[in-house]
């Protein structure tokens, strides 16, 4: 009665049912592709958002606070004005989403004006500065 049992045994291990392992593969499939994907798509999504953070965005913490950017302080923390005159430092992290985007700045020109000589526009401006200090001495 015992080599019966055995040799019942033996026959199970020596044959390799492929049907048996079929389920788990079709489960880590669907598993695969309808949350370990998409999951992988958001985190990218949030870490690129998370880098391309400029000044002037407005954004939203996940503490619901909503503010602009008003300056990157390093790779890590932003500062965020969420009233007048008020600014709070930010994790990055922390920042869920992005509500409005800024503009990049225009590139500047080629010919670059030299701080010493003056434009027209601040030739009118000096002209003005100066009109309303004679004012202010006599």
């Amino acid at each position: 009665m015992l080599e019966d049992a055995y040799a019942q045994s033996v026959g199970s291990i020596a044959g390799f049912d492929f049907m048996s392992i079929l389920p788990l593969v079709l489960i880590f499939v669907v598993f695969y592709f309808f949350l370990i994907r998409p999951q992988q798509k958001k985190a990218q999504q949030q870490r690129t958002m998370l880098l391309s953070l400029r000044r002037g965005d407005r954004i939203i913490t996940s503490g619901g606070l909503i503010g602009i950017i008003t300056k990157v302080v390093n790779d890590q923390e932003v500062q965020v004005e969420i009233a007048e005159n008020v600014r709070v430092r930010v994790a990055r992290s922390m920042i869920s989403d992005l509500l409005s985007k800024t503009e990049p700045a225009p590139e500047a020109p080629e010919a670059v004006i030299s701080p010493t000589k003056k434009t027209p526009m601040a030739k009118k401006a000096t002209a003005k500065k100066s009109a309303v200090n004679k004012n202010k001495r006599g």
